[in-house]
């Protein structure tokens, strides 16, 4: 390389390679500098390529007409076409000194830089795109109209030409792709390709772009592709590593929604913030980098490929064209929710606001309108061992809610949501007895969930969580024994014994809720252990059990007013017989069992007092057109003053707990589960009293029907 450097001396005489960059994984990359001056160069990779792919040409072409403008780019200094200068063709560019993030989470940085960082991404995005084609003399550059349909079909062919092996969901969202193709598709811009956090220069000490950088993919076409493909990360599956191994993205503090960040895109473009076929442009993009990381697996496989890690990206691409077909079956509203906060005690936060109002659509286009489907479906399995399954509507409403994301709503870690945020949530899917189950927010698999999750180690993590996560698997918890008075949790006698690498289990359970659920693979057993401790509260330890152990059994279902509860599994008795598990399946150590359940009482209690409020909602929603509807003594029911008495109680009431549980939500957020426990106490009790009282007026309302089967009232 420096010896062909010398070579082009009319050039850069006296330019000696320093270092390769190597964080690309296309077009190789080189630092090189002549005695001040710094210089980087771009080449192809050697030997065989993709047809259209690595054209550095292009890139030089493009990157000449945006510095003419004053876009942010290194400024081109030279091109050459001669392969026999050093390999391949190359062009050289000056070298900009300043900051490169790498991980989209902005790790170090406070909360104004990172929101300064994102919006000025955006607004240098919305620059590129408000551009005037015609005036940046890039004829020939790009066909422009049709721009979407090429995408599909262009890398439609690069990755089956690179393909090794058969991955049906990238055939499935390709078929799709071509076939919701948008109206739209003649808009015309300079589009980037590949823009992206790692492909833009900060200033060194400023919140501002000097620099965009990788315009391989650049061409003429529609300007929504590189908004979508900026916003991946947002969506980003948990299977597979961020990009440059950066973190996972959580609503880290100060990084704007998806929506906020468009909302600043059209502001600056003056066009209305609800995009249309969002969901394509998203779909669209996973299956670009889907096509891209197979690439660089071929080139890989080839022994030409500019990184050392390329290998890796093997195993991306199924996941990636996966998180894109789940995309495709999403709908969007990308305006930020026009929410009037001026008279709200406990505020919700944009996401929030966006999340409650896709749950409430989604309850009332395809949950509610389900429910007797779903009383069907119980009434004729009654007598059979299909009573304990769920019906296929409820798997199929699942799978629409995942692929909308509404899912794991409850975990902050996960979701992003505050409990404010969730409590308000929670009310809406307490409206109906089976929709909590749809959005993977029922209990007692949240409760075990924040268990995995807070005290869980990895392996537990990996084997346990993430099946729950993804919602593959069912779970129990085990706690409450028939032959003590479990009030008292101290009196547990349940035994957990060391044994070598092992511990084995003894003892009783009933009242585990979920065990009947033939999805159900896995217990949380609390049980006491030896310890030397003289505190009560430090005898106690909780176990993983897998119910296909031997010595589980499962002894019988509990009924509750005469109801199994089968929906989600209803509540067992369950015997533990001498039950062997390995050593690794303790939950945090010995004799923390109480430390554990305090983590996850709190969250735990408040949700079923969340969802209770939807119940209360529910029933005055019943008492009201019940109320409407029947005569008595030649007038409406609600014109008796018993049952106005009775509404306008229930109202006054409903509006009482939902007061006190916000707040009860507003102090975990602030100030934690344990310094909140006072405000879960009184929320505890109060909630389920209001609530009970308000089904007793609706029952008394409905008369004989409020206890039957034809109203949800009595097994509310």
């Amino acid at each position: 390389m420096k010896r062909s450097l010398v070579q082009q001396r009319n050039e850069m005489p006296g330019a000696v390679l320093k270092w390769w960059l190597s964080s690309g994984q296309s077009n190789p990359t080189f630092y090189l500098q002549k005695g001040l001056q710094a210089y980087v160069l771009r080449k192809k990779p050697p030997g065989q390529l993709l047809p259209k792919a690595h054209k550095i040409d292009r890139e030089f072409k493009v990157q000449q007409a945006l510095f003419s403008t004053g876009f942010p780019v290194p400024q081109p200094l030279l091109y050459c076409s001669d392969v026999s200068i050093i390999g391949t063709e190359f062009y050289l560019m000056e070298y900009v000194q300043g900051r490169i993030f790498r991980d989209f989470s902005l790790p170090g940085l406070n909360p104004a830089e990172r929101s300064a960082i994102y919006v000025a991404i955006i607004e240098t995005l919305a620059r590129l795109h408000s551009l005037n084609v015609h005036s940046l003399q890039l004829k020939g550059y790009g066909t422009g109209a049709g721009y979407c349909r090429r995408q599909v079909s262009t890398w439609t062919k690069q990755y089956e030409a690179a393909a090794h092996q058969d991955i049906p969901a990238m055939r499935q969202l390709s078929e799709w792709l071509m076939k919701n193709l948008p109206d739209n598709d003649s808009q015309e811009s300079l589009i980037h390709g590949d823009f992206k956090l790692d492909n833009i220069v900060f200033h060194p000490k400023e919140c501002r772009v000097i620099a965009v950088l990788d315009w391989e993919l650049s061409t003429i076409g529609h300007p929504l592709s590189d908004v979508a493909h900026l916003s991946m990360f947002y969506f980003w599956p948990r299977t597979i590593p961020m990009i440059n191994r950066g973190s996972h993205f959580h609503t880290s503090i100060g990084i704007p929604s998806m929506e906020e960040l468009i909302s600043v895109y059209c502001r600056c473009r003056g066009i209305h913030s609800n995009l249309p076929n969002w969901n394509f442009f998203l779909a669209l993009s996973y299956f670009k980098l889907a096509g891209i990381a197979q690439g660089v697996y071929n080139r890989y496989l080839l022994g030409n490929n500019s990184s050392e890690d390329s290998f890796l990206f093997a195993n991306t691409v199924q996941p990636l064209a996966e998180t894109g077909l789940q995309l495709s079956k999403r709908s969007f509203n990308t305006e930020l929710p026009r929410v009037d906060n001026t008279q709200q005690l406990f505020v919700q936060t944009r996401k929030g606001q966006e999340v409650l109002e896709k749950v409430k659509r989604f309850m009332k286009q395809h949950v509610l309108p389900a429910e007797k489907e779903v009383h069907e479906y119980y009434v004729q399995n009654e007598n059979s061992a299909g009573v304990w399954r769920q019906p296929s509507v409820i798997d199929k409403l699942k799978e629409m809610a995942k692929a909308e994301g509404l899912w794991n709503l409850f975990l902050p870690a996960v979701s992003g949501l505050s409990q404010v945020d969730y409590a308000l949530i929670a009310e809406e899917t307490g409206k109906c007895h089976f929709a909590p189950n749809v959005f993977n927010c029922q209990a007692p698999d949240t409760g075990n969930m924040e268990v995995l999750h807070l005290y869980g180690s990895e392996e537990q993590k990996q084997r346990w969580l993430e099946p729950l996560l993804q919602g593959s698997i069912a779970s129990a918890f085990c706690m409450t024994e028939p032959d003590v008075a479990s009030s008292d949790a101290t009196n547990i006698e349940c035994s957990i014994q060391r044994d070598g690498d092992s511990y084995v289990v003894t003892g009783k359970k009933w009242w585990s809720s979920g065990a009947g659920n033939p999805n159900c693979k896995i217990a949380i057993v609390l049980g006491r252990t030896e310890t030397t401790s003289v505190s009560r509260h430090k005898q106690h330890s909780m176990i993983l059990v897998p119910l296909d152990s031997p010595g589980v059994k499962v002894v019988r279902p509990l009924s509750v007013f005469g109801y199994l509860d089968q929906l989600h599994g209803g509540h067992m008795e369950i015997h533990f017989n001498q039950v062997r598990v390995p050593s690794s399946n303790l939950i945090l150590g010995e004799g923390r069992g109480f430390e554990i359940s305090q983590g996850r009482l709190g969250p735990g209690r408040i949700h079923h007092c969340m969802r209770s409020i939807g119940v209360a909602e529910r029933a005055l929603q019943v008492m009201c057109e019940r109320s409407a509807q029947r005569n008595t003594f030649k007038k409406k029911l609600y014109e008796h003053e018993v049952v106005a008495h009775w509404i306008a109680e229930s109202r006054i009431a409903i509006e009482e707990i939902r007061l006190l549980t916000l707040k009860a939500a507003h102090s975990i957020d602030t100030l934690g589960s344990a310094k909140a426990r006072k405000e879960i106490a009184m929320i505890k009790v109060a909630a389920p009293r209001a609530v009970c009282k308000i089904i007793d007026r609706a029952i008394q309302v409905c008369g004989g029907a409020g206890v039957s089967q034809d109203y949800p009232l009595a097994n509310m």
